[in-house]
């Protein structure tokens, strides 16, 4: 009896090939999204104010529910060790322990947000592993991009630390440049283009110099949009010359295509 619950518990929380296992994730994720949003409405002075209580005892609701959860899993798991320590069951031990917490630790409670991590098994309940291969092209990208990304990271840093060490020796801590980091820091927000405005050069070469930063910065964003994307089309290139069709010669097919989309042919 223990092991036909065991295994219905199982097949219940961990499995999406039944209805009762994709309708438990689904209502799963609600419950996460709900926990969530009630966070974030908490951290809200008026609603604090006015729904504080209630919101309260919602989280605590939610937490009991998913320490229920997670006990369940643990008990149905074939090894709970493995899930325990896995990325998923130290999310789930994550996203519960903040609430107990907040007993000891005022505001702790604030950490649950960490709960949205959870909406993840979205991508075992809609079956969107099947785009793990276009995910693995980016993947491989990314890495084939590295050393040059890397380069220009190092050749970003020294041409930030350059305008930032003259804009201190021209500015100066009368008009606002106190430090070098202070300096360099202003060279982030400019070179960045984020520019907030807290701090601005007062003199008429500072302010030349902090045109020419922003004229460079143009320049340098564009730089590793233009890295990756060559190495996303070669590795796309790559991906579509691996299938040859046997009947008519073509090749240029997805990597999952079993037909050939010229002639029809079954491919190899």
């Amino acid at each position: 009896m223990s092991d036909s619950l065991r295994q219905r518990i199982y097949t219940t929380i961990f499995g999406t090939d039944t209805p009762a296992g994709r309708n438990f994730d689904l209502i799963l994720i609600i419950a996460i999204l709900i926990s969530v949003s009630a966070v974030i409405l908490d951290s809200i002075a008026w609603v604090h104010q006015r729904y504080g209580d209630q919101l309260y005892l919602l989280e605590w609701c939610f937490t009991l529910a998913f320490t229920a959860e997670y006990a369940a899993r643990l008990y149905s798991s074939p090894n709970p060790r493995a899930y325990a320590t896995s990325f998923y069951g130290v999310v789930d031990l994550l996203s519960i322990i903040p609430t107990y917490l907040s007993f000891l630790i005022p505001g702790a409670q604030g950490a649950v947000i960490i709960r949205i991590l959870r909406v993840l098994r979205i991508f075992r309940v809609l079956r969107l592993m099947r785009f793990m291969s276009e995910a693995s092209v980016l993947t491989r990208s990314l890495s084939a991009a590295r050393r040059k990304i890397i380069v220009f990271l190092f050749a970003v840093i020294s041409v930030i630390i350059i305008f930032g060490s003259l804009m201190y020796a021209v500015e100066g801590p009368e008009h606002g440049f106190t430090s070098l980091p202070r300096s360099i820091y202003w060279a982030i927000v400019t070179i960045t283009t984020v520019g907030y405005g807290d701090i601005v050069p007062q003199t008429n070469f500072g302010q030349a110099l902090a045109a020419l930063a922003m004229i460079i910065s143009y320049a340098i964003i564009a730089i590793p949009t233009g890295i990756i994307s060559a190495e996303l089309i070669n590795e796309v290139q790559r991906e579509k010359t691996n299938k040859r069709c046997s009947n008519c010669e073509r090749s240029g097919h997805d990597s999952d295509a079993e037909f050939c989309k010229h002639c029809g042919t079954e491919l190899p």
